[in-house]
């Protein structure tokens, strides 16, 4: 598109989590006007580290923003599998980008750094808190979004970036709702001193046992270590309860400095969750809305690409509206050029464990993947 057609494009994102944040950032700097609308009344990313590739670190380095993301967080070389009591699996480095003459880097970096950095860099005004989405009304050239309160917005385009619950798909897009993994996630962020002595580098590490995986990811620029675990479970409700006593039991065999890790944890910092993910999407756009992020391919976290998907996403929805002529084609350009990365992602990080361990949790099933999808 035009420069000037740019300029005269009115977009309002409906999400201010990463996927939201990166595309208000990316297509601001296209010149056009931009407008983020949050349902929280304050922003609070929980949860603990994450990784972003080469090709994420990549993209703010375009935007103008890398510094920023790179402030806090760590540099890493590579990652590693072990087994349960450590011994090595698999040692490989991070993908790196072909040609990248920079030598970019995978950083790690806390999810509440992340998200703040992100929002950091976007002009003050941009995004507005309290806006929980009620409606969404595509009128074909544009679409009129209602909240809660009964404010209307209008705009040229709208980019639902609202999560793996987004309105915004279940309106126009989809009205399938999440699919659980039949997996368990506990997530804390604990110091480093408190390690046992298990963070000596900035690289990730992943102890597999039998329905169990435990991942330390350090934060050493915060002298902190991510600690999680996730684990084959039946129970699928969202936040499920769970005891001291049952996090333990789910590492007993595990190396003893992981055991103590679980043992000293303060249960009022771990975060628990039942793992969701969703089904492919097969339309991820009309010709005025499109969804990028969780709320356009959700994935399981194994193979840690959800939220780089996100940023990918908003930096392949910029390209499009550069190289289309109109909105309509660019966003037929995006799905083009997204949608078959993120479905193989979807599908690949569905394939987390071995049949047998999924028939000790769930008797009957015939796949080793997504436990649900059996059925």
């Amino acid at each position: 598109m035009k420069t000037t057609e740019l300029n005269n494009l009115n977009i309002a994102i409906v999400g201010a989590g990463y996927a939201g944040a990166a595309a208000a950032k990316a297509l601001s700097l296209l010149g056009a006007d931009v407008n983020v609308y949050e349902q929280a009344s304050q922003i609070r990313e929980v949860g603990a580290g994450i990784g972003l590739r080469p090709s994420t670190m990549a993209r703010f380095r375009e935007w103008g923003i890398f510094d920023a993301v790179a402030k806090v967080s760590s540099p890493s070389d590579y990652f590693e599998i072990l087994t349960g009591t450590g011994d090595p699996i698999m040692k490989e480095g991070w993908p790196a980008i072909p040609g990248d003459i920079e030598g970019t880097k995978t950083h790690l970096i806390h999810r509440g750094d992340f998200i703040e950095a992100l929002l950091g860099v976007l002009p003050e005004g941009m995004v507005h808190l309290g806006h929980k989405l009620s409606t969404v009304e595509d009128l074909g050239d544009r679409s009129v979004l209602t909240f809660a309160d009964g404010k209307t917005v209008e705009a040229d385009l709208v980019i639902g970036a609202d999560g793996i619950k987004s309105v915004v798909r279940q309106q126009l897009f989809s009205d399938k709702g999440p699919v659980f993994s039949g997996e368990h996630a506990y997530r804390t962020v604990i110091s480093a001193d408190d390690a046992y002595g298990m963070v000596v580098d900035d690289n990730l590490r992943m102890y597999i046992g039998h329905g169990t995986k435990v991942y330390l990811l350090p934060l050493r620029h915060r002298n902190q270590v991510s600690f999680d675990i996730t684990a084959l479970r039946p129970d699928s409700t969202w936040a499920p309860q769970i005891t001291k006593d049952d996090l333990i039991a789910t590492v007993e065999g595990f190396d003893e400095r992981l055991v103590n890790i679980a043992r000293n944890l303060d249960m009022n910092a771990v975060s628990v969750r039942a793992v969701y993910d969703i089904d492919p999407v097969e339309l991820w756009h009309t010709d005025s809305v499109a969804l990028v992020g969780d709320a356009a391919h959700s994935m399981l976290h194994h193979q840690g690409q959800g939220a780089n998907s996100a940023i990918m996403d908003a930096g392949g929805l910029s390209d499009a509206l550069q190289r289309a002529d109109s909105v309509k084609e660019a966003l037929a350009l995006y799905q083009a050029t997204r949608k078959p990365e993120t479905d193989e992602l979807q599908r690949i990080s569905r394939q987390g464990w071995t049949e047998d361990e999924v028939e000790d949790v769930f008797p009957g099933q015939k796949t080793g993947a997504h436990t649900p999808a059996a059925k």
